[in-house]
């Protein structure tokens, strides 16, 4: 029985990804093993309970269930590990040890995991294993749930920010990642960015939206940018007091830089200095 170690994230339940298991299970037995690891942001930490996890778990199964109605022995986890030391890790601990290693990910432009060069890694600690790369364009499949980064510190719990995501949240499925920058990059504590980035993701949850958080570089062009490296992002929220009188980052023409960056749409929020106390 040929055992196939699976690495997918966002697209473990991709029809691209099923197809390539269900090619192999006709070619003889098999048996499948799929981990899922959890992305973790290289900058900056997190302060939140992850709801990463879960929504991984959760693509997961659906995919060890469509597996197993094909007649295919599969099973499966997800581990909070970058992929390279998720693969060294299943490698060393599997039985029977995987033949051979397929890896999932987005197209390119979407894509971490490529930019990060993690098929390469992944073939290096692989031996002789063939390793097959598999590209599931979800977009294409079917149309999935969008990822919405939100940039925000001072202005995060502010009303208009709140009511603009819970909007985007109302128009089709989404789920949003906030990127809070540090408020002074020579502490090690963030209290206040702390604080107003746990009430937002207290509020927001409250109503039942995805969305998770973490405290990022101090220079928000730096903190977007890394997030849409490591993570698959569609869109993006930038949140800013009115006008460059009153906010460095509009005086850096950072919405602007954004878009040209990155190449996506990036929506502009203005947040009175004390709208916050409406969120309070």
């Amino acid at each position: 029985m040929k055992h196939v170690l699976v690495v997918a994230n966002e697209t473990v339940a991709g029809r691209s990804l099923i197809d390539a298991l269900r090619r192999r299970s006709a070619e003889g037995p098999l048996l499948v093993t799929v981990i899922c690891p959890v992305n973790q942001p290289r900058e900056g930490y997190v302060v939140y309970e992850d709801t990463r996890r879960a929504s991984a778990g959760r693509r997961l199964d659906r995919t060890l269930e469509a597996l197993r109605g094909e007649g295919i022995s599969a099973s499966g986890l997800v581990v909070e590990a970058d992929p390279v030391a998720a693969v060294k890790d299943a490698l060393a601990q599997l039985e029977p040890t995987p033949d051979e290693i397929i890896v999932s990910t987005h197209p390119h432009q979407k894509s971490g995991w490529l930019r990060r060069n993690v098929v390469e890694q992944i073939q290096k600690v692989a031996g002789d294993r063939p390793v097959e790369h598999v590209v599931v364009d979800l977009d294409e499949e079917s149309p999935g749930e969008a990822n919405v980064l939100v940039v925000a510190n001072e202005t995060l719990v502010g009303e208009p920010l709140l009511e603009r995501i819970r909007e985007r949240a109302a128009q089709g499925p989404a789920a949003f990642l906030i990127v809070c920058p540090q408020s002074d990059p020579t502490m090690s504590a963030h209290p206040d960015a702390e604080r107003r980035l746990r009430r937002a993701l207290a509020v927001l949850r409250g109503e039942g939206l995805e969305v998770h958080g973490q405290i990022a570089h101090p220079d928000p062009f730096t903190a977007a940018s890394q997030a849409v490296q490591d993570e698959r992002v569609d869109e993006i929220i930038v949140s800013t007091f009115p006008g460059e009188n009153r906010s460095t980052w509009l005086r850096g023409d950072l919405v602007n830089r954004l878009r040209k960056h990155t190449g996506l749409p990036v929506e502009h929020i203005e947040v009175e200095p004390d709208a916050e106390a409406v969120a309070q």
